[in-house]
C-alpha cells in the first residue's frame, strides 16, 4: 500500500469519516449518519431515559441531549428515593410510634446513631429454650437415678441379710442401745402406737391421713410391705424416696454396727431385719421432723422392736390368734403380749375384745394409770359407767365405701364418708377418729378434719379390687379372725352369686381354719404357691383344701398366674352375669404383693 494511503488511515477519526478539525456536532453526523441513531445503540439510549429515536422520524441525538436526559435521570431517581424514603419512615412510625409521629421517629432514630457501643462482635444467638442444658441435665438425672437405684438394692440387700422380721428376739436392748447412740430421735415427736391382730395397717394410715388433715407433718411406720420396703416409713403420707432410705441407713449404719459387734461379743445377735428398720423410721422421723409418727407393731407388742418409743397414744384392734408359735396359744397370752404397749399414763383406745382379752388389756391400763377409751360391748348396759364411750351408731352403703356416724368421749360424728369396705373398717375408723382425738387433747375434731381425713384414705391390698367383669379382689387377710370379717364385707358390698377363692398361705398359718371361712361362701378353691421361704407347700395345702372343700372343688395350679386363669375360667361356668360373679385372691400379704403387681398396680 502507498506510504500516503497509509497516512490516510491514521488520522483521527478517519475510520469513521470524520474530517480533521471537525466541530463537534460535524463528529455526531458523522457516527450517526443523516438517518438518525444506530439501531444496535437504542437499547443503551432507552435505559438512559432517552427518547426513542426512529427512521420515521427522522430526530437526532446530540451529546449535550444525551448529557441532560442523564441529569434528568439522576434528578428524578432523588426525588423518588425521598418519596420512597418518606413514605417508609411514615410506615414505620405508624406500627411503631403512637400516632404515627414521625418526629418521635426521627428522635429515636438520632438516639441509636448517639450510641456508639458495638456488640456485634460478641454477639451469640440465643435460642428460644436451653434444649441442649435441658438433655444434659436429664442424661444426668437419668445417671444419677441408676447410681440411686443400685445403691437401694445393696443396702436393702444388707439389711434382708439380717434374722427375718417374723422371728422374735426377746429383747429390746439392742434397739435402745442404738437410739441412745443416737441421741434419741424418737424423743422428739409424740407417737401413736397400734397393735391386735387384725386392722392395725388400715388403722394406721387412718389415723395417720387424720393427724395431718389438721395441719400435722406426719410419720407413719407400718409392715410388711406389698410393693417395696420404703412403704414401710412413709412421712406426710408418702413413702420414704430411695435417696432418704439409703440416707437413713447410712446416718444409723455406723451405730447399728457398733451395737452388733458389743451384742455378738456378748454370745448374742445382731440387730434383726424389723429392729433395723424400726431405728431407721425413728431416727428419719426426727430428721424430717414429724409433729407426730403412727407405729405399727410388727408382732406381738411388748418385746416388739417398736415397744421402745414412749407412746402418747396406744390403740389396741380386736386380738384372735395368729403367730401362736411366738405369741402363746390362748387369747389371754396373746393379750398379754399385746397389751404390754401401754405406758404409764397414756391414752388406751381399745376395741372390742371377747372378754379374756378384754380382762388382760384392763389389767395393763389399770397397772400403768393408763386413760381409756373403750368401744362400747353390745351386749352391755350404756347407762353403766363402766360401759365403752366408742360406737359405730349407724352405715349406710354407699359408691366406694359407706357412711358411718360415730360416736367418741368427745362428740357424735354424723355420715362421715370412709371409703372402704366393711363394718369392720368401720370399727378400724372409730378407733383412728379416737385416736386423733387423744392427740388433740380429747377435743372434738372439727368437721372439716373429719371429712378431709377420711376421703384422703388408701388401702392397698386390703379388698381392692383389682379389675372388672368378672370382679378381681385381693386381700391380705392371713388367719380365721381376719377371714371371718372379709367375708362378711364381700356379701355386703358386691353381692356375687358365685365366688372363687385363689388361697395361698405361709406355713406357720392356721390353713384349715382360713379355708373353714372361705368355704360356705365360695363355689370352688384354687391353691396356689407364694414367692417365700415361709410359704406352704401348694401340695399339702391343696391337701387340706380338698379336705375342707372335697377334690372336686379344689384346683391346685403351681404359678399365681395359671391360678388366677383358672379361676376366671370356673367363675364363668355359670349361667349367670359375669358382674355376678367374682375372684377373691387371699391368705397372705405376700400373696396380696404378688397379685398386685400381676395385675400392674404400683
Amino acid at each position: 500500500m502507498p506510504a500516503d494511503d497509509d497516512s490516510k488511515q491514521t488520522t483521527p477519526g478517519a475510520a469513521f469519516g470524520i474530517p480533521e478539525g471537525a466541530t463537534g456536532e460535524e463528529v455526531v453526523d458523522a457516527v450517526f449518519g443523516e438517518t438518525g441513531v444506530d439501531p444496535e445503540l437504542l437499547p443503551y439510549l432507552e435505559a438512559a431515559g432517552a427518547p426513542h429515536p426512529t427512521e420515521s422520524d427522522g430526530l437526532t441525538v446530540s451529546a449535550a441531549d444525551l448529557q441532560a436526559a442523564g441529569a434528568q435521570q439522576e434528578v428524578d431517581t432523588e426525588v423518588q428515593d425521598r418519596e420512597d424514603l418518606e413514605a417508609l419512615r411514615e410506615l414505620v412510625a405508624a406500627n411503631m410510634i403512637p400516632g404515627g409521629d414521625t418526629d418521635r421517629l426521627e428522635e429515636l432514630l438520632a438516639e441509636v446513631d448517639a450510641d456508639d457501643s458495638d456488640d456485634w462482635d460478641s454477639w451469640e444467638p440465643q435460642l428460644p429454650d436451653d434444649s441442649e442444658g435441658e438433655h444434659l441435665r436429664d442424661l444426668e438425672a437419668a445417671a444419677r437415678g441408676v447410681e440411686v437405684s443400685a445403691r437401694m438394692r445393696e443396702v436393702e440387700a444388707e439389711i434382708l441379710a439380717r434374722a427375718p422380721e417374723h422371728q422374735v428376739q426377746p429383747s429390746l436392748e439392742r434397739v435402745e442401745a442404738v437410739l441412745d447412740l443416737l441421741g434419741n430421735p424418737e424423743r422428739t415427736y409424740r407417737t401413736v402406737h397400734i397393735t391386735g391382730t387384725n386392722g392395725k395397717t388400715s388403722t394406721a394410715r387412718m389415723t395417720e391421713r387424720l393427724l395431718a388433715a389438721g395441719g400435722l407433718r406426719t410419720g407413719r411406720f407400718t409392715s410388711p410391705h406389698l410393693a417395696t420396703i420404703r412403704e414401710r416409713i412413709s412421712r406426710d403420707g408418702e413413702p420414704i424416696s430411695e435417696e432418704d432410705f439409703i440416707a437413713a441407713w447410712e446416718d444409723v449404719a455406723p451405730y447399728v454396727a457398733m451395737v452388733d459387734e458389743r451384742s455378738q461379743a456378748a454370745g448374742g445377735p445382731r440387730l434383726s431385719f424389723f429392729e433395723v428398720l424400726a431405728v431407721m423410721a425413728l431416727a428419719a422421723f426426727a430428721d424430717y421432723p414429724v409433729d407426730v409418727a403412727v407405729i405399727e407393731v410388727g408382732l406381738g407388742g411388748r418385746w416388739d422392736a417398736t415397744n421402745v418409743i414412749g407412746s402418747d397414744v396406744a390403740v389396741i384392734t380386736p386380738i384372735g390368734r395368729d403367730h401362736e408359735r411366738w405369741l402363746g396359744s390362748s387369747i389371754t397370752e396373746i393379750a398379754h403380749e399385746k397389751a404390754g404397749i401401754i405406758k404409764d399414763g397414756s391414752t388406751v383406745i381399745v376395741a372390742h375384745q371377747v372378754p379374756d382379752a378384754a380382762a388382760e388389756i384392763e389389767q395393763a391400763v389399770v397397772s400403768h394409770r393408763a386413760i381409756v377409751r373403750r368401744e362400747r360391748d353390745p351386749q352391755e348396759d350404756p347407762a353403766s359407767p363402766e360401759a365403752g364411750v366408742l360406737q359405730v351408731l349407724d352405715r349406710q352403703l354407699a359408691v366406694g365405701g359407706q357412711m358411718v356416724t360415730f360416736a367418741t368421749a368427745a362428740a357424735v360424728y354424723e355420715d362421715a364418708f370412709v371409703p372402704l369396705h366393711g363394718e369392720y373398717q368401720a370399727h378400724n375408723a372409730l378407733l383412728a377418729l379416737a385416736a386423733a382425738e387423744a392427740i388433740h387433747g380429747g377435743r372434738r375434731l372439727p368437721a372439716r378434719i373429719v371429712e378431709d381425713g377420711f376421703a384422703s384414705v388408701t388401702s392397698p391390698g386390703r379388698l381392692e379390687v383389682l379389675r372388672s367383669s368378672p370382679t378381681v379382689l385381693v386381700d391380705a387377710g392371713h388367719n380365721p379372725h381376719g377371714i371371718e370379717a372379709l367375708t362378711g364385707a364381700i356379701e355386703e358390698a358386691f353381692g356375687f352369686q358365685h365366688l372363687v377363692a385363689v388361697l395361698g398361705v405361709m406355713a406357720d398359718k392356721d390353713a384349715e381354719g382360713i379355708l373353714a371361712g372361705l368355704e360356705p361362701v365360695t363355689d370352688a378353691v384354687v391353691c396356689v404357691p407364694i414367692d417365700s421361704p415361709r410359704a406352704m407347700d401348694v401340695d399339702d395345702l391343696g391337701g387340706i383344701a380338698q379336705e375342707v372343700y372335697g377334690a372336686d372343688r379344689v384346683v391346685v395350679s403351681q404359678q399365681l398366674g395359671e391360678g388366677v386363669a383358672q379361676a376366671v375360667a370356673l367363675s364363668e361356668g355359670y349361667d349367670t352375669p359375669l358382674t355376678s360373679s367374682g375372684i377373691l385372691i387371699v391368705g397372705s400379704v405376700v400373696l396380696a404383693a404378688e397379685a398386685r403387681a400381676l395385675f400392674g398396680r404400683p
